[in-house]
């Protein structure tokens, strides 16, 4: 981009913005989530929102908080029921006509399996694992591929476990590392098109989903301890940094794993 493109942008737009962009939010459960952070960042910087909501228990939870971003679309999508995710492309579809950008922010795995040893992990436990956490998010990226004629922003969240044996994650690490490395084929594949695909990884965070792994509170302790600016990553710093990963700008970022965890990555 050339210096006269960025002088195009008023004052008020800001370098990074998602002024008309049409993005869908997967995977919020309530205020605390990581999607949550993310679809205040988006919205804050302009975009139109679609929100989707788990079960008819999880929409008390998740539509005033829809609302309250003004998302244009809310609709239920339990990815293991047949038809609800596509149902949610088909609206977006008819009602907006394209996509810009996707979140997938969606994991489960069984709590026996989650808990135990990955050596013990049931078939069953690991088939339901990689088919929520990790193949919806190729479903979704097949169903958004259509609807971005013009390019678009695909990302997924991910942690530290996929990549180190990080005690007590168990069965989600590998999962994890799959979704991982799903990205890298997901983004050569859809490069010419102009869409990018990307991991985010924060560092731990007190969500509903991570509240399902076992000591997660010494999990937390040692992030805060070890990390190089000793505090938690927060739900709306990964927002922000999604943001940025959705805009124009980052269009030539894609096929990465972007670590948001204060260093602890690094630390030996």
């Amino acid at each position: 981009m050339d210096d006269k493109s960025f002088s195009t942008l008023s004052p008020d737009q800001g370098l990074f913005n998602l002024s008309g962009k049409k993005i869908l939010v997967v995977g919020i459960a309530n205020d605390s989530s990581i999607a949550w952070g993310c679809a205040k960042a988006y919205r804050a910087m302009g975009a139109d929102l679609a929100i989707t909501y788990l079960n008819d228990k999880s929409e008390r939870f998740v539509r005033p908080l829809a609302e309250q971003l003004e998302a244009s679309i809310i609709l239920k999508a339990d990815v293991t029921r047949e038809g609800e995710l596509e149902a949610v492309f088909d609206t977006i579809s008819s009602k907006w006509g394209r996509l810009d950008g996707l979140l997938h922010s969606i994991a489960f795995a069984p709590m026996a399996d989650l808990h135990g040893r990955v050596v013990d992990c049931s078939r069953e436990g690991f088939m339901m694992a990689m088919d929520v956490s990790c193949h919806s998010y190729i479903r979704m990226s097949k169903l958004a591929e259509p609807l971005m004629p013009e390019g678009g922003s695909i990302q997924t969240l991910s942690y530290l476990g996929a990549d180190k044996v990080v005690d007590h994650y168990n069965i989600m690490g590998p999962v994890k590392a799959a979704l991982e490395s799903v990205t890298r084929y997901l983004a050569a594949e859809l490069g010419l098109k102009g869409i990018r695909v990307n991991t985010l990884s924060p560092g731990p965070l007190k969500t509903r989903a991570a509240s399902g792994i076992g000591h997660f509170d010494e999990l937390i302790a040692k992030a805060t301890e070890r990390a190089h600016t000793h505090q938690l990553t927060t739900i709306e710093e990964v927002g922000a940094y999604s943001g940025f990963l959705m805009t124009d700008q980052a269009r030539s970022v894609t096929g990465e794993l972007h670590y948001i965890d204060g260093g602890y990555n690094t630390v030996g």
